[in-house]
């Protein structure tokens, strides 16, 4: 009689603690303990076999996009490979390499400035420099952290995620901003944006307060997101320079593959572009 195989709360604990000696990053392991949880609470007792998660994955299928079903199921195979079980990994959903991006999710650098305007209006300068720091940087979300006081007077921040350390150069303009800030603030080191008990700003506040300026700003709440600021930069990046590979390295990829999506335009653009080619004759009537 062969050994039933379940998923229990020790066995996600004991995984969860390997990524954290892995020094994975917090966010992802946030990520992998709710959708093992997740996958624990489905199968409610029943056995983790290979039927059983193929039916997991199909149940996923008609709930999620493509992709998010596929970084649940990372977070699933991880677990497998971890627990001995190679053998039980699902494939990913097989997706078409997108060449252009949703015109319902591109934010436009017209519709960002009016983000940073209406931030100003709601007397929210905090949020504006945010919303400018990491488009005019292209930093992750989590990496505001290191945005301090010191960086901003050197012009250089050193930034730490993933494994690898980067260097962050800081545009003037955005140096002078801050500065003032710094200076209105009474603070001369540590990270530069703080909540009101002095802890660093956390990816929840700055997305509930982004949101809350769409209305205001006319721009859908579709494109108000952080994440969206780091898709501009590297699209304005990569429109003005051209170059992927250097593109990969300032925005921390470890796979250009990551960097070439960032740099999608949106559909429109791209019926732009064939219209001026000048390749169809014109009809004639």
């Amino acid at each position: 009689m062969h050994n039933v195989k379940m998923i229990i709360e020790e066995q996600i604990e004991s995984y969860l603690h390997m990524l954290r000696e892995q020094e994975r990053a917090n966010q992802t392991i946030k990520k992998y303990a709710h959708d093992l949880s997740a996958l624990a609470m489905w199968l409610n007792g029943r056995e983790l076999n290979k039927e059983n998660l193929i039916t997991w994955k199909q149940y996923l299928i008609t709930r999620y996009a493509a992709a998010s079903v596929n970084t649940m199921l990372a977070a699933i195979n991880g677990f497998l490979s971890f627990m001995g079980y190679p053998e039980l990994k699902v494939k990913p959903v097989k997706i078409q390499r997108q060449i252009f991006c949703s015109t319902e999710k591109e934010l436009t650098k017209a519709e960002y400035f009016r983000l940073v305007t209406a931030a100003k209006k709601k007397g929210n300068e905090r949020l504006a420099l945010v919303i400018q720091t990491i488009c005019g940087t292209g930093i992750r979300v989590s990496e505001l952290q290191f945005i301090t006081a010191e960086s901003v007077r050197t012009g250089r921040a050193e930034v730490f995620c993933k494994g690898k350390r980067r260097s962050i150069f800081l545009p003037k303009d955005l140096r002078k901003s801050l500065t003032s800030y710094l200076r209105a603030k009474k603070r001369t080191a540590g990270p530069v944006f703080l909540t009101k008990t002095g802890k660093p700003l956390d990816r929840s506040n700055i997305w509930r307060d982004m949101k809350a300026l769409c209305k205001s700003a006319g721009v859908a709440p579709t494109k108000v997101f952080p994440h969206n600021l780091r898709h501009l930069f590297a699209r304005t990046y990569y429109s003005l320079e051209k170059d992927l590979l250097r593109l990969s390295d300032i925005l921390g990829h470890s796979n250009i593959s990551t960097t070439r999506i960032y740099t999608m335009e949106s559909g429109y653009v791209h019926a732009k572009q064939l219209n001026k080619m000048g390749l169809i004759a014109i009809a004639t009537t």
